[in-house]
C-alpha cells in the first residue's frame, strides 16, 4: 500500500491511517515457504511537530514444524513497528528511522521486515520434545523403540573392535 505523504508534511496532528494485507506465499524460508496464511497489518502515520512517524502491527501464521520430530506447528507471528520516516539521506543507519526517497511510502517496505525478523530458526512442539529415532525413525515422544541409542564415533570404531576382541579372548 502507498501513502502520499504530501497531506501530512504541512499539517501538524494530522494522521493518516492504514490497513491492508500482503501475499507472502511465496517468500521463501530456510527451504520452505512459511507464510501461506493471509499477512494482515494496521497502524498510522502522524505529523508530530513536523516529524513524520509510522506505527503499526503486522500479523500471521507461520507454518512450520518442529525442529525435532517434524511434527506441523503453526506459530501465531505478531510484529510491531515504531519508525520516523525521514529524507536524510544519512539518517538511514539509524534503527528506528526509515529513509525516504520521495514524498510517498510504501507500508509493506517498512512492516513486513519487521514480521520477518520475528521468525526464529527452529521451534519446537514442546520443550521437552524427544525427537526422532536416528536408527528407525519412531517418534519416541508416542513410541519407545528398543533401538540401541549408544552410537559409536566412527573414528573410534576401530578401538572398540579391539575391546571386543579383547573381551572374547577372556
Amino acid at each position: 500500500m502507498r501513502i502520499d505523504l504530501t497531506k501530512l508534511i504541512g499539517t501538524y496532528g494530522a494522521e493518516i491511517p492504514f490497513e491492508g494485507q500482503v501475499d507472502l506465499t511465496g517468500e521463501e524460508m530456510y527451504g520452505a515457504y512459511p507464510f501461506q496464511s493471509p499477512v494482515t497489518y494496521s497502524g498510522r502515520i502522524v505529523n508530530h511537530l513536523g516529524v513524520l512517524r509510522l506505527t503499526g502491527t503486522i500479523k500471521t501464521v507461520l507454518n512450520t514444524c518442529c525442529s525435532r520430530c517434524l511434527k506441523p506447528l503453526d506459530i501465531l507471528l505478531t510484529a510491531e513497528t515504531d519508525v520516523i520516516l525521514s529524507r536524510d539521506a544519512g539518517a538511514e543507519e539509524e534503527d528506528d528511522v526509515f529513509p525516504l526517497e520521495e514524498n510517498a511510502v510504501e507500508v509493506e517496505d517498512v512492516l513486513v521486515p519487521a514480521l520477518i525478523l520475528q521468525v526464529d530458526m527452529t521451534y519446537l512442539c514442546k520443550e521437552d520434545c524427544k525427537g526422532l529415532c536416528p536408527i528407525c525413525g519412531c517418534d519416541r515422544n508416542e513410541t519407545e523403540c528398543s533401538c540401541q541409542t549408544r552410537q559409536i564415533d566412527p573414528r573410534l570404531a576401530a578401538l572398540a573392535s579391539l575391546l571386543n576382541r579383547q573381551d572374547e579372548q577372556e
